[in-house]
């Protein structure tokens, strides 16, 4: 509840989420030296895997930057005659497509230096700023719809293997809900962006 109402941000949010469970774990009994030790490894290993990924796109930048692609790829769709929102619709499926095989990370680092600036070099109707906002949030609600989408969408996956005893289909099955109101959100948010850009404004205003 402290992120809703704006008493810490996500990432103080987790600190204070993990402090809390390793409280309630100790007071309870429930943790033991060894269950310490495996909690810090598993921290450890998946704090290294972050890392990695950070340095590969930090390499995978570098290359961007020195090939120019993202201003060739820019210049390409200024002059390819498709309208703005056929360039994003386009952008919004590839991370669909991406969700099938990355994680959300992997996916933001890898495609927002090539898809920025071509985003930024069509019109749309809005200031600079808000259109950073706009495409940021869209991007971040498409790319975890990506994780959900049938047949492959990774994030399935990890909820199936929670339940061992629930069929893979049944799980799809359970998904095909929340896809369905993601679409029609990110429809919303696409066609209307003044839906994700009102509260910026009136806190700017503020």
């Amino acid at each position: 509840g402290g992120i809703y109402i704006g008493f810490f941000t996500p990432t103080e949010g987790a600190g204070v989420g993990t402090v809390g469970t390793f409280l309630i774990a100790v007071t309870r009994g429930k943790m033991r030296l060894k269950g310490m030790i495996e909690a810090i490894l598993g921290t450890a290993k998946t704090t290294g895997m972050i890392f990695l990924i950070l340095l590969g796109a930090s390499v995978f930048n570098a290359f961007l930057g020195f090939s120019e692609l993202p201003i060739l790829a820019a210049d390409f769709f200024k002059q390819s005659g498709l309208s703005p929102l056929t360039v994003l619709l386009m952008m919004l499926v590839m991370y669909i497509l991406l969700g099938f095989i990355m994680d959300s990370l992997s996916m933001i680092l890898l495609t927002v230096p090539i898809f920025w600036p071509i985003i930024a070099g069509l019109e749309f109707g809005l200031s600079p700023d808000d259109l950073k906002l706009w495409f940021g949030v869209i991007t971040l609600i498409v790319v975890e719809v990506g994780l959900i989408t049938p047949p492959v969408g990774l994030n399935v996956f990890v909820i199936n293997s929670l339940a061992r005893d629930v069929p893979m289909i049944e799980t799809f099955k359970g998904v095909i809900p929340f896809f369905i109101s993601d679409g029609i959100r990110v429809a919303f948010i696409v066609g209307f962006p003044v839906l994700t850009l009102w509260l910026p404004h009136i806190i700017r205003l503020d």
